[in-house]
Parts: structure tokens; sequence; C-alpha cells
């Protein structure tokens, strides 16, 4: 648990700090033909090492657990047409009735969604149309302006026939790539910007540290004895939008939803060697878990939500163990076999890490969120590492290379 001044002197981290030069030629605007074939960066004891990351066959060790975000991408981008010829783009960010992920894709008929809305000053009023043809007939979904939430708009979808709403996206939607590639997406994107394993949907980004992995090496890997676990968490657009004040703590950071099973709980409370985490929306899941077991052991009425600052202000002395035994205890209780939770944490340089040992991560923008993780696992080293990134050729960002971190900064005094 961290003072008040602890906790004002990490909010006024300066975002200028973990800036760095990121020429437009090295952010990787495609990714490679082949996914194993990326470099990968090892980070260890403050040494690196250059691989690539089809080696991650001999890298791993038996007895370690590798977990990752199964999340898929939906598609979220739609385009509509005004009789006017005016053309709007609904972008779909996050089910709002059904609430609920599953249910919502699997609605028929109806359902609503918050959304940005592109062009908007087209939409001021009514119904909006997107015909379609599915399994050799014709279909209309349509779209009607809702109520102004934080900002965003709430859009109430309708469409005739017999279809859900998930089938309805994946005809009238398209891949919503990161807008810092500045293209539209192509018929690669279907495949590459999803995850081998991605199988529960709900993103609108890809967690894309797991984009380097293949089904032959995931194989390979269990076959040698490295435990395999997965999670969800749906990632929100918001891990693309920047951090625009000078300080940290003036910068809000979006809500995520994530969902834990019951396996993956009594995995974590059974360690016994290195928890390594794919991807910075793994880790910000697993970090969260611990914090959510810790409020049920303090007496939290809801426990099902962990905010932006909280897991510096919460206690801080229970073991992985003893978290994880209070989750489980919630399970028993209950009956359920999953946990559905939302997410807003941020983890900056000073924060101690409870349950992962190291991750798989691509390299991030200048002054982002994922910068700071990453600076919060190695310290210092960041600078070395990227260094090393940009002098030895590596590719930058969601289609980029590949570094595997070893936790190094426990900063075992905050």
């Amino acid at each position: 648990m961290k003072t008040e001044e602890e906790l004002n002197y990490l909010k006024n981290i300066r975002m200028e700090d973990y800036s760095y030069e990121l020429p437009d030629e090295r952010i990787a605007k495609f990714p490679l033909n082949e996914r194993e074939a990326s470099k990968l960066l090892v980070y260890r004891n403050g040494e690196i090492e250059e691989r690539r990351f089809g080696e991650v066959r001999e890298l791993l060790k038996p007895g370690q657990t590798l977990i990752f975000n199964n999340t898929k991408v939906i598609h979220a981008r739609i385009f509509f047409h005004k009789l006017t010829g005016a053309v709007i783009e609904v972008f779909c960010l996050e089910p709002y009735l059904p609430e609920d992920y599953a249910q919502n894709f699997a609605a028929k008929g109806c359902c609503d969604w918050i959304c940005m809305v592109g062009n908007m000053k087209k939409w001021k009023e009514g119904v909006i149309e997107c015909r379609f043809e599915y399994n050799g007939s014709e279909y209309i979904l349509q779209a009607g302006r809702e109520e102004q939430k934080n900002g965003k708009i709430i859009v109430h979808f309708e469409w005739n026939g017999d279809l859900s709403f998930s089938e309805v996206l994946e005809v009238c939607g398209r891949i919503p790539i990161p807008p810092y590639l500045h293209r539209e997406s192509e018929a690669s994107d279907e495949i590459r910007y999803q995850t081998v394993y991605s199988h529960e949907e709900g993103s609108v980004a890809a967690p894309t540290a797991g984009l380097h992995f293949t089904r032959s090496l995931l194989d390979d890997l269990r076959a040698k004895g490295v435990n395999v676990r997965e999670l969800t968490l749906h990632v929100g657009a918001g891990t693309f939008r920047p951090v625009q004040t000078e300080t940290i703590g003036g910068h809000d950071m979006h809500t995520e939803h994530l969902i834990i099973t019951r396996d993956l709980v009594e995995c974590l409370r059974n360690k016994s060697k290195e928890i390594i985490a794919v991807g910075t929306t793994s880790v910000r899941t697993l970090e969260s878990l611990y914090w959510l077991g810790v409020k049920r052991i303090a007496g939290y009425d809801d426990f099902f939500s962990l905010q932006q600052w909280e897991a510096y202000t919460l206690p801080s002395h229970y073991s992985l163990h003893e978290s994880m035994d209070a989750l489980l205890l919630w399970f028993d209780e209950t009956n359920e076999e999953m946990l559905k939770a939302a997410t807003t944490i941020i983890i900056v340089p000073g924060y101690r890490f409870r349950v992962i040992d190291a991750m798989f991560t691509n390299f991030h923008q200048p002054q982002s969120t994922l910068l700071l993780l990453v600076a919060a696992a190695v310290g210092d080293d960041r600078h070395k590492i990227y260094d090393y990134a940009m002098e030895h050729g590596f590719r930058f960002l969601s289609y980029g290379d590949s570094s595997l971190l070893k936790i190094s900064c426990l900063h075992p005094h905050l």
C-alpha cells in the first residue's frame, strides 16, 4: 500500500521522460509472411540477446506456465450510407444491451452498442442502413442514434432475418487495424490480425504479442512440458489513445472486461515455476486478478472491478496464494466456473508485480501507457532495450517484432 506522498510521486511521472524517436519507416505496416520469422529480443538479468521467434521452443522450460489472451477481434467498423450519399462509419466499442458480450453477439433482431461515429455531423437524426447478402439472401442492418454517454454514442441496431449479431458483423463490418498503419484493412488482415488461438469475440484491437505464435509452436511447447493457459480480456479502442497530459496522473485509462476460469485461478495458486504472460493485456489481467483477490480478502462487497490507481492503495502484504484462495472460495460459494470483472489498472514504474515473472511483448509507441508498463518491468534498462532494437533493425508496433522480458524491477520497498 502506497502512502499519499508515494502515490502522488507516481502520478507525477512526466511523459516526456518516456519518449524516443520512432521514424515512420520503422513501424511495421504489414506482418511478415511467416509468424515465427520475426526477431525476438531476449532480456534477462540486465543482458540482451537476439534470437528468432521460433527459438522460443528452446528458450522456454518444462514447468513454466505461458498465459495467452484468447480474445478475438471483431469486425467493429461498419459503413452505412445515407440517401444523400454521405457515408457514416460506426465503430462498435463495447456492448450496451445486452451488456454481456456473449449474449450480445448471440442476440437476434436487435441490440445496442456504445460506439464512436465518424462523419457524425452528417447523421443528426433518423435511421441509416447497410444492405448485405448472407448465404444467398439479402438483409438490411439499420442503425439509430440513442443517448450520448461520456462522449460516445449509444447506437441501436436492428436487422431482419434469423441472424445473430455476430453473423451480421462478420458480413457487414471490417477488421479494425491500428490507425497508425495509415491504411485500410486488407484481406490478409482478416487472418494475420488475429492470433491462432483467438476464439472469444469482443476486442477491437488484437493482443499483438500473440501474433507471432503458430499452432505448431504451441504444440511443441505443450509436448515439452510447458503449461499453456488462457484468459480473456477484450481490448478496447482506448489502447490506441495517446497520453496527452504532461504527467501520467492526468490520463484516464479505459475500462476493459476480463473473464477468468477457475482452472486458471487454481493454476496460479499452485504456482511452482515462472508465469510468463503473452502480451500486456495478459499482464494487466493477471495483475488485476491478484488485486481482485485482495479486495475480497479485505471485505469489499464489490470486488469485480479495479479502478485505475486502486492497486497502489490496497493492502499489499497478501501472497499470491492467499489472493487466489480468496477467489477460489468465491467459486466454491457461487458454483460459478468463470469470474467476469472489469479493470482500468495502470502499471507504471514503481509498481511491484505480484503474478508474472516475464512477458512477451512487442515494441510500443513513445509516451504510451504500454511503454510505462515495460519500464515498470525492466526499469531504466528500457533505454538499453529500445536502443538495441532501433540499432539492430527491429520492426516496431503491432505487426512488428517481439521481445521476451524477464521482470527485473520488483521494488520491494514500495
